[in-house]
């Protein structure tokens, strides 16, 4: 079974702790590069290390009078350590700090999200493999198209989530920025070897060129990624919901003893899992909009982009965790009714095979718009009459002239849709 979610451990990724931990290790690591490079003195940075702490109270109260948290997480810090405080932030400006220490908190943030991205694969595989054999009905705009094999269902979604963990992958590496380079981003009051000190220790890139502030396409970049992988699983959820539907149940999510489905109909059992996941993309789809509505910021930076990243960044990684963890409960306990499969790929009569029964016309030589027309004809009339098609067509004088029983009758067959199904597998190695 899948382990249940843990909500704790991202969220304490974005609490305020954490965030100033972080802060803390950025100013820190600059303390240390300036001695390194000769700027501050080595005893000041020895006394920084030994005393620097923050209390998180104090730094809220004075936040209220002094209406800047960097400001107030200084003067927190410096009530730690004492005279040789006046050596941190030397020669830094707030974003300096704010978005280094951004980066390191993404990039812990980042891990939990490719390990769940990592579960989910493995259940899909699984699922794929053991749903390979199952033939179920394939649907086009959701009529009844041709047979197809349940497994391809998980197989696809198994392909796709592995192109979104190469873009986390891609997105994470591409947010791992550093920046130290003072209010303008031209270094006029820090030496560029600061910054490069702090990036190494930190095993992050040095923003090669910036303003006040890392350029925001880089973040927009990153929510994007969340929101697209949200995107991928909700489109397993809206299967899933569709395959619930008492018309359809061909699988069910996850009922559990004592669950009730509805304060008035007791024998409700609805896809609540997979619509809670519906819904909660769209927050993540929101969210990537207005990251990109940061990247446009006026001259070398203004603080637009600042109150929605303390929304969207804690919100975008809390959410895609637990959308991740909620699909993997559902897919983990999946009710698959194989019956259920079978039932409704005859529901049509034989429908759904006519393409192979048009093939193997136009094989024998008849033009492939007289044997549209008619097998066409033949299935308009079982449509309506809710007959069988091999045996209306077996009662057709021009099918009964151009394909023998055997021929006719292998048209039939739903394992067709099993044909080239390792192909597929091997294309996307499962089960390799």
């Amino acid at each position: 079974m899948i382990p249940r979610y843990t909500r704790a451990r991202m969220g304490e990724i974005w609490s305020e702790e954490n965030k100033y931990q972080s802060w803390l290790a950025v100013e820190i690591a600059v303390c240390e590069a300036q001695a390194e490079l000769g700027f501050i003195p080595q005893d000041a940075v020895n006394r920084i290390k030994d005393k620097a702490d923050f209390n998180l109270q104090r730094i809220e109260d004075i936040e209220k009078e002094v209406k800047h948290d960097v400001i107030a997480f200084l003067t927190s810090v410096a009530e730690y350590v004492g005279p040789e405080a006046r050596y941190i932030h030397y020669g830094m400006t707030s974003s300096d700090l704010l978005d280094t220490a951004l980066a390191l908190v993404i990039r812990q943030a980042t891990q939990i999200l490719l390990e769940d991205v990592k579960k989910l694969l493995t259940v899909l595989e699984e699922k794929a493999i053991l749903y390979k054999q199952t033939v179920c009905i394939g649907r086009s705009h959701g009529i009844h198209a041709e047979p197809t094999s349940f497994g391809l269902k998980f197989a696809l979604w198994y392909d796709e989530m592995r192109r979104n963990q190469k873009r986390l992958e891609q997105a994470g590496n591409a947010i791992a920025v550093g920046m130290i380079s003072g209010a303008v981003g031209n270094y006029a009051q820090i030496n560029p070897g600061v910054e490069k000190i702090v990036c190494e220790k930190f095993n992050l890139t040095p923003a090669p060129v910036s303003t006040q502030v890392i350029q925001r396409d880089l973040h927009a970049q990153y929510i994007q990624t969340l929101a697209l992988i949200g995107t991928t699983i909700e489109k397993i959820a809206v299967e899933i919901r569709h395959l619930q539907r008492t018309e359809v149940l061909e699988a069910e999510e996850p009922f559990s003893k004592g669950q009730k489905g509805s304060s008035a109909m007791p024998h409700k059992r609805n896809p609540i899992g997979s619509e809670n996941i519906s819904g909660l993309v769209r927050l993540l789809r929101s969210n990537s909009l207005a990251a990109l509505e940061n990247v446009a910021l006026w001259h070398e930076r203004d603080i637009s982009h600042s109150s929605v990243e303390r929304v969207i960044f804690p919100d975008s990684c809390i959410l895609l965790d637990f959308i991740m963890a909620r699909i993997l409960r559902i897919l983990d306990g999946l009710i698959v009714y194989k019956d259920k499969m079978i039932e409704n790929l005859n529901l049509t009569h034989g429908l759904v095979f006519s393409q192979g029964v048009l093939l193997a016309l136009i094989q024998k030589g008849m033009s492939r718009e007289e044997a549209y027309a008619l097998v066409q004809k033949n299935a308009m009339q079982c449509w309506q009459s809710k007959t069988d098609l091999k045996t209306a067509l077996q009662q057709d004088e021009k099918v009964n002239s151009t394909l023998n029983e055997k021929e006719l009758k292998s048209c039939f067959d739903p394992d067709i849709a099993l044909k080239h199904i390792n192909y597929i597998y091997e294309n996307i190695g499962i089960g390799s």
